[in-house]
C-alpha cells in the first residue's frame, strides 16, 4: 500500500460529491431499464406459496440481506442464505414453493452457480440480478433483472460501490411495488414493527395507557372548590374532572383555570366547582389511537385530555406525561 499524501479540503469534497453524482447516474439509470421483465418477478413473486430467498456473496451478500429484511417487513416472506452455507446443507431451507433471488453483478459467482441448478431442479423459480445480462446466472435465471452499471465509483472501477447501490435500489422497488400490489398500509407495517415508534404509534391504544380508578382525579357535581382543589393536589394530574350522579361528565377544572381564577382576585372560599369549571372539555374514547389523543392535545394546547366511554361516562383521563412514559410522543 503506497503512503497516503497530503490532500486538500477541496480534494475529499469534491471526491465525495463525485462518487454521490455517478451513483446517483446508475441509480436513474435503472429507470429506463425496467420493464416486463420487473412486472414478471413481481407476479412470481406475489404468486409464490412459500417464501422468497435471497442470496448472494461478499458485497452482494450484504445487499441481499438488506432487500430480504426489506421484503420481510413489508407484507413478503423472505430470508437470506448464504450461497457457500447453502452448499453445506443450508440449502435445506428451500423448497420447491419458494423463489430464489440470486444477486451477482458478475453474475458468475462460483457459489451461487453451484446452487442454483439444485435450486432449479427442486422446482424453485429463480430471479437473477445482475449486471450482465449474457452471464451464466442470467441465462439459467426464469427472470433476469439487468443492474447494470457504467462504472463503479470508486476511482479505479475497482470496488463495489455503483453496482450495489443499483442493486440495493433495485431491490427496494421490487419491495415496493410488492407492497403497493399487496395493499399492505400503515396497520400492517405496525405490526411487523410492534417494538419501534411506528409500531408504538399505530397500536397503542388510549385505553391502554389512560389513568383510570382511584389515579383518575374526580370531584362531584356540586362540590366545594377547595375539595376540588385538593383532589388536583392529590392526583396529580394538574386537573380534575367533574361527574355527575349517573357518571356521566359534567366538565373539567384544571391548574389553569385556578391560576385564573386567583389572578382575578375571586374568593375561593365560597364557589362552587359548577360555577368555574369548563362544561364542553376535549374527550376522546379509550380504543382511540393514542396517536389521535396527542394531535388533539397538540391542536389545542392542552396538556390533559378525559377519555368517555356510552353516553359520556368518564372511563379515565390522559396526562402528556402519560405518552411520553409510553413512547407515543
Amino acid at each position: 500500500m503506497s503512503e497516503s499524501t497530503a490532500v486538500t479540503p477541496e480534494q475529499l469534497i469534491g471526491r465525495a460529491r463525485e462518487v454521490l453524482r455517478i451513483e446517483a447516474d446508475a441509480v436513474a439509470r435503472l429507470a429506463d431499464r425496467i420493464d416486463s421483465s420487473f412486472a414478471d418477478a413481481c407476479r412470481m413473486i406475489l404468486a409464490c406459496a412459500g417464501r422468497v430467498v435471497v442470496s448472494g456473496i461478499g458485497k452482494s451478500g450484504h445487499v441481499a440481506r438488506k432487500i430480504a429484511a426489506t421484503l420481510a417487513s413489508t407484507g413478503t416472506p423472505a430470508f437470506f442464505v448464504h450461497p457457500a452455507e447453502a452448499s453445506h446443507g443450508d440449502l435445506g431451507m428451500v423448497t420447491r414453493d419458494d423463489v430464489f433471488v440470486a444477486l451477482s453483478n458478475s453474475g458468475s459467482t462460483e457459489e451461487l452457480l453451484t446452487i442454483v441448478p439444485v435450486v432449479k431442479r427442486q422446482g424453485a423459480r429463480l430471479i437473477a440480478i445482475t449486471g450482465d445480462r449474457g452471464s451464466p446466472l442470467a441465462r439459467l435465471a426464469d427472470v433476469h433483472l439487468d443492474a447494470a452499471v457504467d462504472r463503479e465509483a470508486c476511482p479505479l472501477n475497482l470496488a463495489p460501490t455503483a453496482s450495489t447501490t443499483a442493486m440495493l435500489a433495485l431491490g427496494d422497488a421490487l419491495a415496493v411495488a410488492l407492497l403497493d400490489a399487496r395493499g399492505f398500509g400503515p396497520m400492517d407495517f405496525a405490526l411487523s414493527h410492534p417494538g419501534g415508534a411506528l409500531g408504538r404509534r399505530l397500536l397503542t391504544r388510549v385505553g391502554d395507557v389512560m389513568r383510570s380508578g382511584d389515579s383518575l382525579p374526580r370531584v362531584p357535581a356540586g362540590a366545594r372548590l377547595v375539595d376540588a382543589i385538593l383532589e388536583i393536589t392529590r392526583k396529580r394530574m394538574g386537573m380534575t374532572a367533574i361527574v355527575g350522579d349517573d357518571g356521566r361528565l359534567g366538565g373539567i377544572f384544571t391548574d389553569g383555570d385556578l391560576r385564573r381564577l386567583i389572578e382575578q382576585g375571586r374568593d375561593l372560599r365560597g364557589l362552587r366547582i359548577d360555577d368555574v369549571m369548563t362544561r364542553s372539555p376535549a374527550t376522546i374514547e379509550a380504543q382511540a389511537l393514542a396517536a389521535e389523543a396527542v394531535r388533539i392535545m397538540e391542536e389545542r394546547r392542552i396538556s390533559q385530555l378525559l377519555v368517555v366511554g356510552d353516553d359520556r361516562r368518564l372511563a379515565g383521563a390522559l396526562h402528556i406525561h402519560d405518552l411520553l412514559t409510553a413512547k407515543v410522543v
